[in-house]
């Protein structure tokens, strides 16, 4: 009786225990492992659709000049392996779709708006990666260095005032006025025409934040000084100063000669 007991007990104990077991795992599933598939799912779910948007755009607007799968034809280059950066500046900047063959392409009104131009973008960045857009804020960065940084490796070519230049063989920096911070950290990534590509290893991702927000500044920033003469720097104004001043007080000396 007491050999039966005990059995008894023993089977009482690892019956509480499989169901305490069961219970917490019934628990566990119902508060916690659907709400982490979800978030799991969901962000692979809307990133395969914006491809399969982005294809269809792709199809429509880019395959004539630049192959049905990307290849590249007569009328334009490969995209394999350029990554979602260059579709940001080239497509958000209004340079792509290109209405004629051109030394370099000009900056003009988008086609696209921006949800378009990122489903362009995650098609091309499926297709063999490349530079894409860190994600966050663009213009969190440094003002201070930023513009250190610029006037090093940018205003060269883009003039320190961010007016743009002339460049060899009709190629041009263009003027950064009015590009968006999308569009000034992908031509970083990017490396369109004759502009260098600056991976992270040469500007990291808060210095190139940090020109970024010094570039967005500087083509907003007002005029203290009055008219601003285009930005193009000493020369233009040293010009207004001959013309225009010297010629007053050449003028105003005339006057006072004939007057006495």
């Amino acid at each position: 009786m007491s050999t039966i007991s005990r059995a008894s007990d023993r089977i009482s104990r690892y019956g509480v225990l499989l169901l305490a077991l069961t219970l917490v795992g019934g628990l566990y599933t119902a508060f916690y492992a659907p709400k982490s598939s979800a978030t799991e799912q969901q962000p692979a779910s809307s990133q395969s659709m914006a491809v399969k948007e982005g294809r269809d755009l792709f199809l429509t607007g880019c395959s004539t000049c630049h192959g049905l799968n990307l290849q590249g034809g007569a009328g334009g280059p490969t995209l394999i392996g350029v990554g979602a950066s260059a579709v940001v500046f080239q497509v958000e900047s209004g340079r792509m779709p290109l209405n004629a063959g051109e030394v370099q392409a000009p900056r003009k009104q988008p086609k696209y708006s921006v949800a378009e131009v990122d489903q362009l973008a995650a098609y091309i960045q499926s297709r063999g990666g490349g530079p894409t857009l860190p994600p966050g804020s663009l213009t969190d960065g440094d003002l201070a260095m930023g513009g250190e940084l610029f006037r090093t490796n940018c205003a060269s070519c883009h003039n320190a005032g961010g007016a743009g230049g002339a460049l060899t063989y009709g190629k041009y920096a263009p003027k950064l006025q009015p590009a968006s911070p999308r569009v000034i950290y992908a031509a970083m990534q990017h490396g369109p025409e004759s502009m260098p590509r600056f991976g992270d290893n040469q500007l990291s991702v808060a210095e190139k934040k940090s020109i970024t927000r010094y570039v967005s500044y500087l083509t907003k920033a007002g005029q203290p000084g009055g008219n601003d003469l285009g930005r193009f720097g000493p020369v233009p104004e040293g010009l207004v100063v001959w013309l225009v001043g010297i010629g007053s007080l050449v003028v105003l000396t005339l006057w006072i000669g004939n007057r006495a």
